[in-house]
């Protein structure tokens, strides 16, 4: 069973109180995947909501067939699966482990009744969302603009 001093180590919940934590600790499960192991692929009903433990996970998409790229890669202590956060959703992205991984998982459905039932939980879970979610956004805005630079045919291709 996952417990509340488990949960500390996570980004997300940094913050919360020991009483937020045993809350939530009772819905969260542990999982261990291998390397190359799929943890959700995209267009599946997104249902867990995910924390990496321990472990490289990436974050995945298929443009072509035979042509995947990564999109990012979640780090120990980072969470993902965000849609399982507005249901009902899919997932947008395949999440592929890079090497073996610990991942704690909570029902999507539940975590949201969780934060619902207490409001202040739910704030500083959502503000925290909300600042990882834009960091997340700012560096993929950078990466996409430091390729169209170096790579001006790609942005011609777009129309850019």
């Amino acid at each position: 069973m996952v417990s509340a001093q488990d949960l500390k180590g996570i980004e997300l919940f940094a913050g919360l109180t020991d009483g937020m934590l045993d809350k939530l600790a009772p819905l969260v499960q542990e999982r261990s995947f291998d390397d190359r192991e799929m943890i959700y692929e995209t267009g599946k009903a997104a249902e867990q909501f995910y924390s990496l433990k321990r472990g490289k996970v990436l974050l995945e998409t298929e443009l072509a067939p035979a042509v995947i790229i990564a999109l990012g890669s979640i780090k120990q202590g980072y969470s993902f699966g965000w849609s399982a956060l507005r249901p009902p959703a899919s997932y947008a992205t395949y999440a592929v482990c890079a090497e073996p991984s610990d991942v704690y998982m909570v029902p999507g459905d539940k975590f949201l009744g969780l934060l619902d039932g207490d409001h202040t939980m739910g704030y500083l879970v959502m503000q925290k969302a909300a600042r990882i979610l834009e960091n997340r956004l700012e560096r993929r805005s950078a990466q996409f603009l430091k390729v169209i630079t170096k790579h001006p045919e790609i942005g011609e291709l777009l129309g850019l």
